[in-house]
């Protein structure tokens, strides 16, 4: 059908596989993965080598981390299924801008449920629910002129305004009733928004600051369809001061793939201590893997010349199975240094007591496929030729500047608040930020004011703060636990994740606990027959057990004294 053209697939280590190499267990993330190396791409051709990547789509919000190389893991659990086999490093979250918003009582949720495709949010004009694009849309961040009539039963409508502000109405009357409060369906709206750019904020820290990073340091690449209407919150939520927003930011999962290049990874268990005599047999283990690589690649008549090689080590302390990955130097001492500032890092500690041990050692063959080339066009437009809308920002409405991507003049920048509205997406320029469109086509974000990080809540409960603050403690004791789980030795500790991790308050009451903990109960299971003999109770058996959130019990009432 392909009249001879040569056909790759893509997979979740971030490469292209050639179809007679390629296996389905190696692409359960592929699509994310497109995304991961179109952001690395875009982003490394204007200088930008730290990056996080934040991808929002219509039902989650994927983000990873990259600081000068891919990150990947050897064992991911996928849907409740562990694969071994090397994936990107990519967390994902129910966050999208089809994430249903609903009011409990006393909090404001967002997800993870969602609207889906069918019947979509409110604005759909399908009988959905409303989400995270319909509070956009009450806000004025998404504007019906600017959306194609593709809605309704016939496919030729535009966005519903009116159904979105009616169900807000309604939502208002039961906040404020539960509330005793007079909060505006717009700043209900915005509390909604902002419970969920919290909840993509607490997923970049997993993948960051979770792991020794400094975000305050980054870029954050965005893409996704929904993507460019959260971005200057989101980074503003994590102290980053800069946002990169490529062309094809809404497709950039296609474009990274169109991108990538074959990539072949090898990798060989070796489980020896790190001193000198390892090296020669690292040195046999390394020409061994380069071989089997360079066979694959052979077979699919790619010239030797053109392979590019990385060698890598797993290296971790003798006693634990988190094991950090270190570039390969043929010197073990310095080898064993550059361990243990990645330790460092990450843990906040070395243990020069413990023995280091080299766990696997891995080689990567790639083959570059794709030069990402620069077309700059020269400006064609100037910024008066924008119109004004009203959007409801920071609790109160302004007058905002809307743009045409595509007339934007090259390097001039355009202040916050304003919206561009490109082919495929919609960008918002918060308050206090501005937005440059660069030679390479790609729009700047920078902060041009400081973030304020002080806000007053009040001493009455505010349904919005409640969430917030719910979340970011829970971030403090998830953040604790998942160090303690990669720093302990034990299997408990490690694998059934038996202990707490909490925040409490000054007067010992509970504030947060983490969500690793195994919800565990130590029961004793008391079967009939039971007598009474001079005064005390006995039993034919007992029978001791675990109750979890996995197990199932059936439990019968005793009908005894």
């Amino acid at each position: 059908e392909l009249s001879g053209t040569k056909l790759y697939f893509m997979q979740s280590n971030g490469g292209l596989a050639d179809a007679t190499t390629f296996r389905g267990k190696d692409c359960i993330l592929s699509g994310p993965a497109g995304g991961v190396v179109g952001a690395v791409a875009t982003a490394t051709q204007d200088g930008y080598d730290r990056i996080i990547g934040f991808a929002m789509g219509g039902t989650s919000t994927d983000v990873c981390h990259f600081n000068g190389e891919f990150e990947r893991t050897l064992e991911s659990e996928v849907a409740g299924v562990r694969i071994r086999a090397p994936m990107l490093r990519i967390h994902t979250v129910a966050a999208g801008g089809g994430s249903i918003v609903r009011f409990d009582g006393a909090r404001f949720r967002v997800g993870p449920e969602s609207a889906g495709a069918n019947p979509g949010p409110a604005c759909y004009r399908r009988g959905g629910p409303l989400t995270v694009t319909d509070c956009n849309v009450m806000l004025g961040k998404l504007i019906p002129d600017n959306f194609p009539k593709v809605f309704g039963d016939s496919g030729d409508q535009p966005i519903d305004e009116v159904t979105v502000r009616r169900k807000f109405d309604q939502l208002a009357a039961e906040v404020n009733k539960s509330t005793h409060k007079k909060s505006t369906i717009y700043q209900i709206a915005q509390g909604f928004i902002g419970v969920a750019v919290q909840n993509m904020a607490a997923a970049i820290k997993r993948i960051s600051v979770e792991r020794g990073y400094d975000v305050s340091q980054y870029t954050l690449c965005c893409f996704g369809g929904a993507g460019a209407q959260h971005a200057c919150l989101v980074a503003q939520a994590l102290g980053m001061r800069r946002v990169l927003i490529h062309k094809n930011a809404s497709l950039l999962s296609a474009y990274g793939i169109g991108l990538a290049d074959i990539r072949v990874l090898q990798e060989k268990t070796v489980e020896l201590p790190l001193d000198h005599s390892i090296i020669a047999k690292l040195d046999v283990a390394f020409d061994q893997l380069f071989q089997r690589g360079k066979r694959v690649l052979l077979q699919q008549g790619i010239d030797e010349n053109r392979f590019e090689v990385l060698k890598k080590t797993h290296i971790r302390y003798a006693g634990t199975d988190t094991a950090l990955e270190v570039n390969y130097n043929p010197n073990p001492d310095l080898l064993a240094r550059n361990f243990e500032a990645l330790h460092q890092n990450r843990f906040g500690f070395i243990d020069p007591t413990r023995e280091v041990i080299v766990e696997s050692a891995s080689v990567e063959l790639i083959v570059p496929m794709t030069t990402l080339g620069t077309a700059p066009r020269e400006a064609t437009a100037k910024t008066s030729d924008a119109t004004i809308a009203k959007v409801f920002f920071d609790d109160k409405f302004h007058q905002c500047g809307v743009y045409q991507r595509d007339a934007l003049p090259l390097e001039s920048w355009i202040i916050g608040p304003a919206i561009i509205i490109e082919p495929n997406s919609t960008i918002v320029v918060e308050p206090g930020w501005r937005a440059q469109f660069t030679k390479s086509e790609q729009l700047v974000l920078e902060r041009s004011s400081a973030i304020n990080k002080k806000q007053s809540t009040g001493a009455r409960a505010d349904p919005v703060m409640l969430e917030i603050f719910n979340k970011l403690f829970i971030s403090v004791a998830e953040q604790m636990g998942h160090t303690l789980q990669n720093t302990s030795y034990s299997v408990n500790m490690k694998e059934r994740l038996d202990f707490s991790c909490a925040v409490f308050d000054s007067q010992g009451g509970l504030v947060s606990n983490a969500h690793i903990c195994p919800f565990t109960w130590d029961l004793w299971v008391i079967p009939s027959p039971m007598s009474l003999n001079n005064g005390m109770l006995t039993f034919d058996r007992v029978t001791h057990t675990y109750i979890t959130r996995r197990t199932r019990v059936a439990l019968t009432s005793l009908t005894s004294p």
